[in-house]
């Protein structure tokens, strides 16, 4: 049995020494560290939250990197982006927002000879001190402990200045709000300087930038969606309580070229938060002419667009009410969001519907595209 055990105990390290081995000829990405500190102020784009603005915020950025070289098709065409994950600790520097901890998935996107770095994130970020009625009630900016968080950074890059190491500087602005999972809801955007260091831990073994050889021509024909969301939110009135929602979509889409297509569909809409502030509104404010037997469901049309990121995409919705019984927020919504492909034709997504900057709900949703 020893005898068993030391002949398959070598055979997995001869095994995993010709991986190393193979691989040594056969790398496709490297893998970067970098931390950044900064330094910012929390934006007032909402005068509800002025009094929450009273320092300027600090903290850091710390990240992983996973930097491509066009092995696969989709890297040469974005001009060799790195994709990753970050985490931001931020102390907002008043006592009733307290401090956020976020953990983010993030692309970086390069231009200029590769000088200039972009990078968006997206992800989940934790409040040590969100509203509470008895005890924060002066914390009108997060309803709720967990919030969607997204930011954005632009940077100076200059990496691998000596072994591996290099530094950068730029500014970014980090966003949170519950999407009104949860009232109440202004969120916050802080607009920061950041500066920091970078470390290349495969700086001396960096492989050769890949052309792409599958060529920029590309057609497919119009492809049909059908895609099923929901949730939970609530109404601005706090309090006010949480509710389910529903959406069926139904929309058609054509790819122009292997990045984008364009989208034209329609949405069913059925908000029960939406019956229940109807139901408030024609109880508390008679003087606004609401009956309460108004229809909660609304109807609309939209036209979209989708970039494709290798299995990932980026949508972009803009969308007009033809049914709408009920005035909320007016007509016209929109959406953003990603799609996550499970093979050709399944996906999965996570979008926010919103009316200009007012945020309505934080989507989650599956479906096919045939």
């Amino acid at each position: 049995m020893k005898s068993f055990f030391y002949v398959l105990l070598l055979c997995v390290s001869l095994n995993l020494s010709a991986q190393e081995e193979g691989n040594a000829f056969t790398k496709t990405h490297t893998t970067r560290f970098d931390a950044n500190y900064f330094y910012g102020s929390i934006l007032l784009h909402n005068p509800d939250i002025t009094h929450l603005i009273t320092d300027h915020p600090t903290g850091f950025i710390a990240s992983y990197n996973k930097q491509t070289y066009g092995f696969e098709g989709w890297e040469s065409r974005y001009n060799y982006p790195d994709y990753g994950a970050s985490f931001i600790y931020q102390d907002l520097k008043n006592v009733f927002l307290g401090e956020n901890y976020g953990l983010y998935a993030h692309f970086n996107f390069y231009f200029l000879n590769r000088n200039l770095k972009f990078r968006i994130g997206q992800g989940i970020a934790y409040a040590t001190k969100p509203y509470d009625k008895k005890e924060n009630f002066r914390n009108n900016a997060y309803g709720s402990d967990l919030l969607s968080s997204t930011y954005i950074m632009l940077n100076y890059d200059k990496p691998n200045i000596y072994k591996g190491f290099g530094l950068h500087a730029g500014f970014s602005i980090i966003h949170y709000s519950n999407a009104n999972v949860k009232a109440p809801n202004n969120s916050t955007n802080t607009f920061v300087f950041n500066a920091g260091v970078n470390y290349n831990l495969d700086y001396d073994e960096i492989p050769e930038y890949q052309a792409d050889t599958i060529g920029k021509k590309f057609t497919e024909k119009i492809k049909y969606n059908i895609a099923f969301r929901g949730g939970i939110n609530e109404s601005d009135v706090v309090n006010s309580g949480q509710y389910p929602f529903y959406i069926l979509s139904a929309y058609a889409d054509k790819r122009i070229n292997r990045k984008s297509a364009i989208q034209a569909g329609t949405d069913l809409f059925a908000s029960t938060f939406l019956k229940e502030l109807i139901k408030y509104y024609s109880i508390a404010f008679p003087e606004d002419n609401v009956t309460g037997d108004e229809d909660f469901k609304r109807v609309g049309v939209f036209v979209g667009h989708e970039l494709f990121i290798n299995k990932m995409s980026f949508i972009t919705q803009l969308g007009y009410y033809v049914y709408y019984p009920y005035d909320f927020e007016g007509r016209v919504y929109n959406r953003i969001g990603l799609k996550r492909y499970f093979g050709d034709k399944v996906f999965g997504a996570i979008t926010l519907k919103s009316h200009g900057a007012k945020a309505e709900a934080v989507e989650f949703g599956i479906g096919v595209r045939l």
